[in-house]
């Protein structure tokens, strides 16, 4: 509807497998799905639950009434109670027995949960994606040599490939703290209204040993190997908090990433992919504007922001729960999710058709490289008899003057020929060049990508390679 506000996160950014995780749909039939498990361990344990009952549920898990959902909650301002309700006009047999010893946060808290652990699962994905996109580029350019900056200020040489690995390592890191979130999470399982369990001591005559089954088989039915033992009324909200940590952590290195590009982007260096019919500016038809880098800041700056959202809301809950976490959280927690999806969508077109030029490189090498190759200059002199102080003090003042043409008069600079012409030197022309080979000023760098790409990521990739493949689709 173009006359009501709508989130760009979905119609501009975030896929559609994402935004549908996040999607009413997904909610309440997650919701169905849980009332059913329920019911069924419920009946394995004894209950007087009939399989007529869970056939009519399992008949009417997708088929959702949602007119008489709504209607229903205008009149009793409860969403959960109104979809029971829903449900039990669907099942007439088992509306006795929907939701039976459960709370809201029975459905409420767990498909949170669930939707959480496969919005991780798609992230992972992307991440394992892009480390393979980048890993070739890497590869690719191992020995390609470029400046190296520190205080984006020109210092020693390293190369593409070498950049490209910290991209990588950040990622990495990323995804090592990811899957460590996955592998670790907890279902909230069937813990009643304070998490006392004590409606289900009820339902089984305070039978403890089938109470604490039927939290482990409900938790197992829904896909988690593990239940949190204690909780409140909900799950512990600082997981909220530890996982859009851990997507802001990825945001960050998404973020550092985009930047790069974007200064190397005005090196003219490398570039992000422009299409053929791609407008870089409404005014200047020449501009070729890092749009998708950019754009990647922009998302990955509020996901950053918007981390502190869960942290004080799990700081701030109340005994064993304060109701002020539930819009704010319906809020924080799916944009965090969605935002990412959208950065990690650009982050793996670009790093899939990265354009890179030699040739520019190569210039900006030889503007600074004479500066850097100074001190080898002087070793070699002082080999061939030179005096080390007196050819010091000459390489300053050839130095000075050279960068006097460089910045004040917009020349090249002519270290070099200055020093060729020297005769206090002793070394012929050819002498000199051999020693601002750039690639004699690259250190182990190409040696450090293929050890970092065939000992570090190479597994990771192995391990995951069911995961590889995946396309990323941009919108605008």
């Amino acid at each position: 509807m173009r006359d009501t506000y709508s989130t760009p996160l979905n119609t501009r950014y975030a896929s559609k497998e994402m935004s549908y995780l996040f999607s009413e749909e997904k909610k309440f039939k997650t919701w169905r799905k849980l009332w059913v498990a329920l019911a069924e361990c419920e009946r394995k344990l004894g209950l007087n639950i009939t399989d007529e009952q869970i056939k009519e549920l399992k008949e009417n898990v997708d088929n959702i009434n949602y007119e008489e959902a709504e209607k229903r909650e205008r009149e009793v301002r409860h969403d959960v109670m109104s979809h029971v309700y829903a449900y039990g006009l669907q099942c007439p047999t088992a509306k006795g027995i929907i939701h039976l010893g459960a709370t809201s946060c029975y459905v409420g808290d767990n498909t949170d949960l669930i939707v959480m652990k496969e919005a991780l699962i798609i992230i992972k994905k992307k991440i394992i994606n892009i480390i393979s996109s980048l890993s070739k580029f890497a590869i690719e350019y191992k020995d390609l040599a470029t400046l190296g900056f520190t205080h984006l200020q020109p210092a020693q040489l390293t190369t593409v490939g070498k950049r490209a690995t910290l991209w990588i390592q950040d990622l990495y890191l990323d995804l090592e703290n990811l899957e460590f979130v996955i592998d670790h999470m907890r279902f909230r399982g069937v813990k009643g209204t304070t998490g006392t369990q004590a409606s289900f001591m009820e339902l089984f005559n305070s039978d403890e040993d089938k109470v604490k089954q039927l939290d482990k088989m409900v938790s197992k039915e829904m896909g988690f190997e593990n239940e949190f033992m204690v909780t409140g009324q909900t799950y512990p909200r600082k997981l909220d908090s530890t996982i859009l940590n851990t997507l802001s952590e990825i945001a960050q290195s998404a973020y550092k990433f985009s930047n790069d590009l974007r200064l190397l982007q005005s090196m003219k260096e490398m570039e992000e992919p422009f299409e053929k019919n791609q407008i870089g500016s409404s005014a200047m038809a020449y501009k070729r504007n890092p749009m998708r880098s950019e754009r990647m800041g922009a998302l990955a700056r509020y996901i950053i922001v918007n981390s502190l959202n869960p942290a004080i809301t799990a700081s701030t809950q109340w005994f064993e729960r304060t109701l002020d976490d539930s819009a704010n959280k319906r809020i924080s927690v799916s944009e965090a999710f969605l935002a990412l999806d959208g950065v990690l969508n650009l982050y793996m077109n670009v790093a899939s058709n990265m354009v890179v030029y030699p040739k520019v490189i190569e210039s900006h090498i030889k503007s600074e490289l004479p500066f850097m190759a100074t001190e080898n200059i002087i070793m070699a002199a002082v080999k061939n008899g030179g005096d080390r102080q007196e050819l010091h003090e000459r390489i300053r003042q050839h130095s000075m003057e050279a960068a006097k043409m460089v910045k004040v008069e917009g020349k090249d600079n002519d270290l070099l020929q200055r020093i060729i012409e020297d005769k206090f030197f002793n070394m012929t022309e050819d002498e000199i060049q051999a020693l601002v080979d750039p690639n004699k000023f690259v250190g182990r760098a190409p040696g450090q990508v293929i050890d970092f790409i065939e000992e570090i990521i190479k597994p990771v990739l192995d391990k995951n390679k069911d995961m590889l493949g995946e396309k990323a689709e941009i919108n605008v």
